[in-house]
């Protein structure tokens, strides 16, 4: 992996470090989000095997250090530095919540500790791979859970912000909660379901549509789905329950999809066609999901496209990299920001989940939880090791079963598409208080 794909300033900071003699000392960051999204009351964590991808194949290509030689930025490194960028890999330790773990606004989803440029390097690509997965399996999440049962299939890499940044929303979405994607790639390297059968202008290159119909049937079989409005949606849907069996189902794209739905399950009923499904797409987020699941209408599946690969209500997520510690040769200083709006912890810290409730504590802490330890759960586990890893990625069918058992193990009030009137209680241990005063005390004086 590339580890020029950060920004400038990680790099200037490296080189600073390693003038100023920092370069031994080992320092903890962690990654987390300040605040919840308006109208979001958990995400749910996601990115972490592109981020163990990143940290295992950390390196600097002869081509990048080249590049860096040639800015005026760093006219007055010393070829010291550009020695020390060939030989840089990880060595440090990543803890992290497992992927699919509900996680609440200040919690860290990961912590790195390591030699200090080692440590400060990664922040652009683990923010950017943690934030942008989080933000659509969390936005997955909602929308699976508004189908209520009924599939729903991520269908938006052609809207989504490049064409790699679609195969990450479909892995995302799918740990979310969805039932696959369009996209073959993710299929393939994610081992998610893959979902599709023909666009509008499949029917289009036929002079009939009952022909390209039939072709497609001829195809496909079972798997069919004909895309029915092309033309007239209800005439569409008379062809398309002419040919009989065999077939999955139909698809609307376009019109009001409760009306319709109903008249197309009528023509599929009488064509003796009651097995076949109705799955709708076309601009479709939660909100319109809501509407179509209160109005009973008989839709089978939904494809979800933009609204879910940008999640375009929320489309970014704030999330930052702090650092917490530092260790030199002989003492450890804890580290916090001060600054209004932005304020951070001291020291490497635990998640301690209780069914009630979330507690941040100090790393070392083990908080009771009285005569009920198994109620209690440390949600930070060990990732990577002394620059090894400690156990290979589950796959992501099984962080999806995780996501959505943990989901639905969360209170009713935070399954709302609105921000609960009783959010997720996230408190902070005695212990941890007691040190972000002792660390306030010697910066700014008491």
């Amino acid at each position: 992996m590339n580890a020029l794909l950060t920004d400038l300033y990680q790099l200037t900071m490296a080189a600073g470090y390693l003038e100023a003699g920092k370069s031994r000392e080992t320092a903890t960051f962690e990654l987390f989000v300040r605040r919840l999204p308006r109208n979001r009351n958990y995400l749910v964590a996601a990115g972490l095997e592109q981020v163990v991808e990143y940290l295992l194949g950390f390196r600097f290509t002869s081509d990048a250090i080249e590049y860096l030689r040639g800015l005026p930025q760093f006219a007055g490194a010393r070829l010291e530095f550009f020695e020390f960028l060939a030989g840089l890999r990880f060595t440090g330790d990543l803890f992290a919540m497992p992927e699919g773990t509900p996680v609440f606004a200040g919690e860290p989803l990961l912590t790195v500790r390591a030699p200090l440029i080692e440590a400060q390097i990664p922040e652009t690509y683990l923010l950017s791979s943690i934030s942008f997965q989080t933000l659509i399996a969390s936005k997955a999440s909602r929308v699976a859970e508004i189908a209520a049962g009924r599939s729903v299939v991520e269908f938006g890499t052609r809207r989504a912000h490049s064409p790699e940044a679609g195969v990450l929303a479909a892995r995302a979405a799918y740990i979310g909660g969805c039932a696959g994607t369009s996209n073959t790639l993710a299929g393939m390297r994610f081992g998610i379901p893959v979902f599709g059968t023909a666009a509008h202008s499949w029917v289009q290159a036929f002079a009939e549509e009952i022909e390209a119909f039939r072709q497609l049937q001829r195809l496909l079989g079972e798997n069919t789905v004909y895309l029915i409005d092309t033309y007239d949606t209800l005439e569409g849907a008379r062809k398309a329950a002419s040919l009989g069996k065999p077939l999955w189902g139909v698809r609307l794209d376009s019109g009001n999809l409760v009306e319709l739905s109903r008249a197309v399950r009528r023509i599929l009923d009488e064509a003796g066609l009651p097995d076949a499904k109705i799955m709708t797409t076309g601009d479709l987020n939660e909100y319109k999901i809501l509407e179509i699941m209160a109005a009973k209408a008989p839709i089978d599946a939904f494809g979800v496209g933009t609204d879910l690969a940008t999640s375009a209500d929320v489309p970014s997520l704030g999330a930052v990299y702090k650092l917490v510690e530092l260790d030199g040769e002989s003492s450890r200083r804890y580290t916090a920001k001060f600054s209004e709006g932005k304020g951070t912890m001291p020291g490497a810290k635990q998640v301690f989940r209780y069914p009630d409730r979330d507690l941040i504590g100090c790393s070392w802490e083990c908080p009771s939880c009285g005569d009920h330890p198994q109620q209690q759960e440390a949600l930070l586990k060990p990732v990577i090791l002394g620059g090894e890893l400690v156990e290979p990625s589950p796959c992501a069918k099984t962080i999806r079963q995780r996501a959505m058992e943990r989901v639905r193990n969360l209170p009713a009030a935070l399954h709302m598409l609105t921000d609960a009137q009783q959010p997720w209680k996230v408190e902070h241990s005695a212990e941890l208080l007691a040190l972000l005063d002792r660390v306030r005390h010697n910066q700014i004086g008491s």
